[in-house]
């Protein structure tokens, strides 16, 4: 039987910088503001792991819930040695204040299944 993931010491994900941008002409009239966060996954621990996908959930203030699950981060599995890190950035689309919170997931280089919780953090709609 497969043993539940853990939850790696030594492994964190980082909210390097999160930019607001507004662009009614791009983006749906819904869903106006866009939220590009930077984020940088860094093994601190005593093995490799590789990345293979992550979940997201976020909440919107008007009550509506956004999961999203998959295999790759923006379209890489990284493998990180011991203090190796990855960095990207990607965007969510809102058109209210909404908090994202979520996980990645992987394998380390014994095969166990591994997971490292993203921080949560709030996007909101400058006044």
């Amino acid at each position: 039987m497969d043993n539940p993931p853990i939850e790696l010491p030594g492994l964190e994900v980082v909210l390097d910088k999160l930019v607001h941008h507004y662009d009614p002409e791009r983006y749906p009239v819904e869903t106006p503001h866009a939220f590009i966060y930077f984020l940088t996954i860094r093994n601190q621990s005593d093995r490799a792991v590789q990345l293979l996908g992550r979940k997201w959930v976020i909440e919107h203030d008007n009550g509506d819930t956004v999961v999203v699950e998959g295999d790759k981060i923006v379209g890489h599995t990284p493998l990180l040695a011991p203090g190796e890190k990855f960095s990207y950035n990607s965007f969510h689309i809102a058109g209210t204040n909404c908090r994202a919170k979520g996980s990645f997931h992987g394998l380390d280089e014994f095969e166990n299944r591994v997971f490292v919780k993203i921080p949560p953090f709030s996007m909101k709609i400058p006044l």
